[in-house]
């Protein structure tokens, strides 16, 4: 028996097993598609975050509504909230007897001092009252002027009053209600000037010290609506019992501010200046924030410390390559050594 046949035999498996290693490849490199931008320096406003709301200012504006005699509200006629114009009535009050009865026993006392001067007066001309008796008589008149003069002031002489609006303003609080009988100098309502109207915003106690009065801000309202131009009035010192912050007063620009409306504010204490990298572009997940930059086709992590924070960029620092793209879109779902394949933002 020959050996050529087996030869021929074994050289045919040989040949197909050839065949087969040649159309297996290796599998290719799993990548993600992201977008990128070149590294630019420049700046960008420090800006301080703070909520608040809409309140009168603490130098004149506001005004509590009292009356110096006791009485009664016998008509309520604003609610609070309530926009009022300069003059338009707010209450009615009703003097009670017992301040109606001193301002008419104090007419009586003035009348009743005048006719006695008359007399002495003519007295003293029939030499039967002396200068002393004269003069008392004119000191009675002139007291018991000054006492009427006075309860009429405090509005004892009108037995209904008609309380008006001082200035245009909003009715902040009513203290009083339809009926009620008050003494005198009790808190009837207070009422807020349009015009003084201030954000009082929580600041962290951290935060105070990149702060003065002069900067500016912008106030945004919760609910909605345009941003207001502001400034900084006062940064305060102590911490407000009930938020544990420092309260910040902003001054906004008259008649556009709503009393008691919640509010978003941006300060601008200074500026950052550093890498300005799109905000979706800074990874924090980790809890060191870092960028990602395309080398080779992959990912590389770059540690940064964020100078400032922006709803569209941030402004940080740390080494990145100028010549080295920055993953954008993709920069939280490519982790560092992770291939890219990219198309520019911009």
């Amino acid at each position: 028996m020959t050996p050529r046949p087996r030869i021929a035999g074994l050289a045919g498996l040989l040949l197909l097993g050839g065949c087969g290693q040649s159309n297996t490849a290796a599998p290719p490199e799993p990548s993600t598609l992201v977008t990128v931008e070149m590294p630019r320096q420049g700046s960008r406003p420090l800006q301080i975050m703070a909520y608040g709301s809409i309140g009168p200012a603490r130098d004149g504006g506001s005004d509590t509504v009292s009356m110096a005699q006791p009485g009664q509200v016998t008509d309520l006629m604003v609610t609070p909230g309530a926009p009022v114009r300069r003059g338009q009535p707010l209450l009615r009050f009703t003097l009670s007897p017992t301040a109606l009865g001193a301002y008419q026993q104090a007419a009586t006392a003035l009348e009743a001092a005048r006719t006695q001067r008359a007399t002495t007066a003519r007295l003293f001309g029939q030499q039967l009252a002396t200068r002393d008796q004269v003069a008392a008589s004119d000191k009675a008149v002139s007291d018991a002027q000054t006492a009427l003069a006075a309860l009429r002031k405090e509005g004892a002489g009108a037995a209904e009053q008609i309380v008006r609006a001082p200035y245009d303003g909003i009715v902040t609080t009513i203290a009083a209600t339809q009926g009620d009988r008050t003494a005198a100098g009790q808190a009837l309502l207070t009422i807020a000037s349009g015009r003084k109207l201030v954000a009082t915003v929580g600041v962290p106690s951290a935060d105070v010290a990149r702060m003065k009065a002069g900067q500016s801000a912008d106030v945004t309202p919760l609910a909605g609506g345009g941003t207001l131009a502001a400034t900084v009035t006062r940064v305060g010192a102590t911490l407000n019992p009930r938020t544990r912050l420092i309260d910040v007063d902003l001054g906004v620009a008259p008649g556009v501010a709503v009393n008691g409306e919640a509010v978003r504010a941006a300060i601008r204490t200074g500026a950052a200046s550093g890498w300005v990298v799109p905000h979706r572009a800074v990874v924090t997940a980790s809890g060191q924030p870092h960028l990602l930059q395309v080398v080779n086709g992959k990912a590389a992590a770059v540690p940064v410390s964020i100078l400032s924070t922006g709803s569209d960029a941030d402004v940080v620092a740390g080494p990145v390559h100028r010549h080295r793209p920055i993953i954008i879109d993709g920069a939280y779902q490519v982790g560092a050594g992770g291939a890219v394949r990219w198309v520019r933002d911009r």
